[in-house]
């Protein structure tokens, strides 16, 4: 009930990505996109890459969670996290921030991974006839 009646925080594309488990994350590539052969995570040599390893332990993100839990606190499981969003605009906007800055990085190396012609079959970006309509009304 909370949730439905803060008087703060917008819900963007990123925040929600991470709290929902959708999106640049290997379980959910490898899941349900079947845009990665394995769950892993690019980052590190973790074997499942989510939202939840995101938050809370992978080392590329060092830098950000620490500045996340010096608003939040250290307990970044999913349910503390939005425990604290819902707790007030401080944590809200640290948390959105960690997402944005995160999200954007893994979202750059996916495209990465996309475009290389080294990369796997599976994980190269889909030439279909909407993209193709959209990349011919791009200047060149």
């Amino acid at each position: 009930m909370e949730w439905a009646v803060r008087q703060h925080g917008v819900l963007t594309f990123r925040l929600v990505q991470v709290l929902s488990g959708h999106g640049c994350f290997g379980k959910y590539l490898h899941a349900v996109a079947r845009r990665e052969t394995t769950p892993g995570c690019h980052h590190c040599d973790c074997s499942e890459d989510s939202a939840q390893h995101t938050l809370e332990s992978c080392p590329a993100w060092a830098e950000q969670r620490r500045d996340l839990a010096a608003v939040i606190g250290e307990d970044l499981s999913l349910s503390a996290v939005a425990r604290a969003m819902v707790g007030g605009d401080r944590a809200w906007t640290a948390v959105a921030n960690f997402c944005e800055n995160v999200i954007l990085q893994k979202e750059a190396a996916e495209r990465a991974r996309e475009d290389s012609l080294l990369s796997d079959p599976i994980r190269r970006r889909r030439a279909g006839r909407r993209r193709r309509a959209h990349m011919r009304l791009m200047p060149p």
